[in-house]
Parts: C-alpha cells; structure tokens; sequence
C-alpha cells in the first residue's frame, strides 16, 4: 500500500503552479483541437461527419470508465497526466499529418480519459480539507479560461491557415507535457501488482447500482447527464446553424458563440451559489426548465447579436441547473461509495448521454432534416425531459 498523502503543499507552490499550467495548456489545445477537426470534415465535404468526431471522443470515456480510476490510483498521478498528454499529442500529431480526423480524435479521447481522475485526484494528495475546496476553484478557474480561449483561437486559426493551427494545438499540448515534468512525482495511492479488469467491471456496475437506487444521486444523474448530452449536441448544431440562419460560413463564428456559452455558464454558476443549497437543491429545476425554450427560440433568429444574447441565457439557465446538481451527488458520492468512484458513474452515466444525443442528432442530418426541424425537435424534446424530471422529482420528494 503507498502513502494516501503527501506533505501539506501550498496553493501557489511552484508543484501546483505546474499541475494548473498542464491543466490550462491540456484543456485549451483540447477545445481547439475539436474545431480544427471540425474545419477539416466540413472542408472535405463531409458535413455528416461533425457528429462522429464527437462520438469518438466520448466512447472511450464509456469504454474505460471502470478501470481509469485503478490507474490513476496505481502510479504517481502526475506521471499518468504525463502519459495521458504524450497520447493527446500523438493524435494531434497523427492528425496534423493526415491521418482519418476521426481515429486521432478518438486517441485524444483515450488521453483525456485516462487525464481526468489524474487531475482530480493529484489535488486530493497534494492539499488537505480546507485548502482543497480553493484548490479545485482553482483548477476549474483554469480550465474555464482555457476553454473560452480555445474555441475562440481554434476558430480564428482554423478560418486562416490549418497549418497555423495545428502547429498551436500541438504546441499546447507540447507546453503541458512540459509542464507535467515539474508535477510533484507523489506515491502512487493503491500499489497494486495485478489487474482483474472483471473484477473492476464487477466493483464499478455496484458502484453504479448503488448511486441510480438513491433518490437523490439519481436525480443529479439523470439531470447533468441530460445537461451535458444538450450541450454537446448544440456545440455541434451551432456549426450548421450559423451558416443557415445568420448566413456566415466560417468556424469563428459559431466557435464565438460557444464561448458565449461558457461565459453564460460562469454567470448560472455564480447564480447558483447564492440562491440555491442542497437544502433547497430543487430551486436548480428553473434553470433546467429554461433550456428547452431557448434552445426552441434559436429557430427564429436571424441576428449574430441577439444570437450571443441567446448563448448567454442558454449557458445561464444551464450553470444554475447543472453546478448545484453536481454539489448534490459529489456530497452523496462522498457519503455512500465515496467520490471517486461516483466520479466514475457520473463520468459513465453523461458520456452515455453525449453519445445519444449525439448519435440522434447525427442520424437526422444523415436523413436529411432541416437544421430548423431538427432545433424544433431538440427544443421540445429536452423541454419534456426536464418537465418530466422535474414533475417525478416533485413526486417522490
């Protein structure tokens, strides 16, 4: 068994410094990565493709849900973030150099998959209680920049030169594998000398049993799982809709918007921590029953400004559901099966949506249905999803 702890370590120590700055460069290069993907399948006349690309990002996060976490917890976590970044590198390489976009973006899913509980779970050795709470306000700050930063230059870069671009991807990912090498190399958690991959599948599908019997660790299952199915699908969507409603055919544009999104999502958050507790955790719904309708009203608007001040509200309504939501099953995780492991049902449990929504959402384009129809269906359909949540919530509560 390795030390469950490491020496008390302070916030801006150059050790946390460089598991942020890993974080930072990881997550930018990996929203960038997906509009430079996309830019290329649209330039190859293969429009159909956007929803794939997706798909294979995500399955490897549904395939190795029960055993990332036994990875994680068998090496020094800042090795694993190492090797994680080395594969998101290899398919930002493979890909730079014409291999199929939606192979290397399937081996930097793999990448990002194994990087997750690394990332967490580093910050758990290398802080106690009270500074862990700043600590992941930290990361998360991180990663919100980055990811703004990311749609936002990928789709500038991708618009004039996708040699400029991959060479800022591949840079990105480059820099945080540098980075990585100043992470504290801290003991690995559990050393374990075999790997029963059907014991783990048998551990995780109990862990999994257990969270959807609970009331409330359901509800927030279901509930982010929703969230983070919508919004992948609308990334996606806003790539054909931009060109068909507002008449703009480049991959800036609906790049911008999801970073309005994001930004909408930071604004929800803030909401979401004065006006709801997990006391009064149902307060979320509004946020939830809102989607629906202003996602619905995308149908009818034609103007890039109204169409930033739509995002905004979408990714208001959609931080004010999911942030208490995830409050909510990290505190009944924590006291049940315990947090890692309810981070990998939540992993498993939303990934499972992504690859839905986005599988729906691909078969309607490849049957030909108007961006406007497949919004109207999209609107409606999360509109009764949330209703019917929030009525069965309302029920048994």
């Amino acid at each position: 068994m390795g030390q469950m702890k490491a020496p008390e370590t302070s916030l801006w120590s150059p050790g946390m410094m460089s598991v942020l700055a890993a974080q930072f460069l990881s997550a930018l290069a990996d929203n960038a990565i997906l509009i430079v993907a996309i830019a290329i399948v649209r330039a190859q006349n293969h429009p159909g493709l956007v929803p794939q690309l997706q798909e294979f990002f995500v399955l490897p996060f549904i395939l190795l849900a029960p055993f990332v976490g036994q990875v994680a917890d068998a090496y020094s976590k800042g090795r694993v973030m190492l090797g994680a970044n080395l594969l998101k590198l290899s398919g930002a390489l493979s890909m730079a150099a014409g291999a199929n976009p939606l192979a290397a973006y399937g081996l930097i899913g793999i990448g990002a998959t194994i990087y997750s509980p690394a990332k967490y779970g580093i910050l758990a050795q290398m802080f106690g209680p009270t500074a862990l709470v700043r600590a992941n306000g930290m990361m998360e700050g991180s990663t919100i920049v980055a990811i703004l930063l990311g749609v936002i230059l990928g789709g500038w870069l991708a618009d004039h030169s996708l040699t400029w671009a991959f060479t800022g991807v591949i840079a990105a990912y480059g820099l945080a594998t540098l980075a990585n090498l100043f992470v504290p190399r801290l003991p690995a958690e559990r050393i374990t000398t075999t790997f029963h991959p059907w014991s783990l599948l048998g551990q995780f599908l109990i862990s999994l049993s257990l969270m959807l019997k609970n009331r409330d660790s359901r509800f927030s299952l279901l509930g982010t799982s929703v969230f983070w199915g919508s919004g992948t699908t609308l990334r996606l969507l806003l790539f054909a809709w931009v060109p068909a409603a507002l008449l703009i055919a480049d991959n800036q544009t609906p790049a911008n918007l999801m970073g309005a999104v994001s930004i909408g999502i930071v604004l929800g958050a803030a909401v979401a921590g004065w006006w709801v507790s997990l006391r009064n955790v149902n307060r979320a719904l509004l946020g939830g029953l809102l989607l629906g309708p202003l996602i619905l009203a995308l149908a009818f608007v034609h103007d890039l400004a109204l169409a930033a001040i739509l995002m905004i509200a979408i990714g208001a309504s959609g931080g004010l559901f999911v942030v208490p939501l995830n409050a909510l099953l990290q505190e009944r995780g924590h006291t049940s099966i315990g947090s890692g492991k309810a981070l990998a049902v939540q992993n498993f449990a939303e990934n499972i949506a992504m690859l839905l929504f986005v599988g729906v959402y691909g078969w309607a384009v490849s049957a030909g249905a108007s961006i406007t129809l497949i919004i109207g269906a999209f609107g409606l359909s999360l509109s009764m999803a949330i209703a019917a949540l929030a009525v069965f919530r309302r029920k048994h509560a």
